[in-house]
Order: structure tokens, then sequence, then C-alpha cells
């Protein structure tokens, strides 16, 4: 099976989260955490910033790993690392998806999220509550 490591931007702003619809693929409309994968020689903080910049246009503090989720699709396995997030700059474009929403802990579950960022709500809901 086809392996891919990838990062997500879990991007927090007070206690909402930031969450991206897909615009194209075979998930289209389904929703997700931004990021994307990894190059060859980035570091995964490197790769997250980079995927920020081309899929949002802003910058992105990366503050620490909450969790790195392993999961398997019907056409490959997704080793994705899940980063704490927060924006340098309150400007956001969408370059590659096709709507945006602020979520907050009680609209979390009102998406379709992708099966492999569903798997990581119930540890944001304990995220957001700290906030």
């Amino acid at each position: 099976m086809k392996q891919i490591e990838v990062v997500a931007a879990i991007i927090r702003n007070g206690n909402k989260i930031f969450a991206t619809q897909r615009g194209y693929g075979e998930w289209k409309d389904w929703w997700e955490f931004p990021g994307g994968k990894m190059e060859p020689g980035e570091t995964a903080e490197e790769a997250l910033r980079r995927e920020i910049r081309e899929e949002l246009s802003t910058e992105i503090n990366v503050e620490e790993l909450l969790c790195t989720v392993e999961y398997d699709y019907p056409k490959f396995h997704i080793t994705m690392h899940c980063f704490l997030c927060s924006l340098l700059s309150d400007a956001l474009h969408l370059n590659e998806h096709e709507a945006a929403r602020w979520l907050a802990k009680e609209e979390l579950d009102s998406v379709r999220w992708l099966p492999a960022d569903e798997s990581i709500i119930e540890k944001l809901r304990i995220v957001i509550g700290e906030k």
C-alpha cells in the first residue's frame, strides 16, 4: 500500500479552530485541517509553514505537536503530523480550498471531516476547552 506522510495545521484563534473544505479530487467537499505532503529534506514544521503559505497565503507560528495520526484509506496509508498553530497575520486567502470556517467547540461536528482528520476531533475538544 502507498505510504504518504503529511502535516496538518490546527490553527487556533481564541476558542475557535480553522477548518477548510476540499475543492477537488475524490474527497471533494469534505473538511480537513490545512496542510499537505512533506518534501524530501523538510522538517515537519518547515513543510507546514510552506503548505500554509501555498494554500492560504499567510504565515503561521507552529507551536506544538498535538498528535500523529496513522490512517488507512482505501488506496493509501497516511501518517499525519498535527500541530497546534496560530496565525501571524489576520489575512487569509483560499488558494486551493472551496470554503473555510472558524469552528467553536460545539460546532466541530457541523462539518463532514475527512476520516483521518475526524480521529483528532475529541483531542481538539479538550484543547479548545483549555483556552
